[in-house]
């Protein structure tokens, strides 16, 4: 079926294709916190390590973004399903309630989530009517629990065995330089719009 500019088919499509969510934070120059939520996320290069994510450029965060030179990208848990969607909406106090912590920079970190990564802004590019914000990581987390996956517009939950969790139990906040392989076999492939 042909994709028309103001047609749901695509939209649908892209909610078809399973994905993570993340919430991704900032500060602008006057230290106040911004975040939204999004499910396009990706890697993009291991040397150096980049990873992507889209915001709107409608989005009321949109100008903090765009002058960001750093911020926090948190893949989410199950239990952060009603976070996930108060990051998804406008008007609200986004960090009101939640368990967000400053980090070194005086960005807002949500600790215990299933991955969490500090990047430092690499390029911005327009990409129609979102901001392409690709990131430089410089430290990853991994948590010991799995994230959920966004699918049809519902969140699913996924189950680790004990093998697994073991293995994410021993990984720690880590650094990341051109020469570390931290993130070893760590690949994110969660690329679509939030839908």
């Amino acid at each position: 079926m042909p994709v028309e500019a103001s047609s749901n088919v695509f939209r649908d499509a892209m909610a078809s294709f399973p994905s993570g969510a993340t919430i991704v934070t900032t500060s602008d120059a006057s230290g106040e916190w911004w975040g939204f939520t999004a499910s396009s996320f990706c890697s993009v290069s291991m040397d150096p390590p980049l990873v992507l994510t889209c915001l709107a450029n409608n989005a009321q965060c949109f100008p903090a973004f765009a002058q960001a030179e750093r911020w926090n990208i948190h893949v989410l848990q199950h239990r952060h399903a009603d976070l996930a969607m108060r990051f998804a909406t406008r008007g609200v106090n986004k960090f009101e309630g939640g368990d967000f912590e400053p980090d070194s920079c005086g960005l807002p970190i949500l600790p215990d989530v299933s991955i969490s990564l500090r990047c430092a802004a690499y390029s911005k590019v327009e990409g129609g009517d979102h901001l392409v914000l690709l990131g430089r990581v410089e430290e990853a987390a991994i948590g010991s629990e799995a994230p959920f996956v966004y699918f049809r517009r519902k969140f699913h939950s996924l189950e680790l065995d004990d093998e697994q969790v073991a293995d994410a139990r021993s990984h720690s906040l880590a650094r990341v330089g051109a020469d570390d392989a931290t993130l070893g076999p760590v690949v994110f492939e969660l690329d679509m719009g939030w839908v």
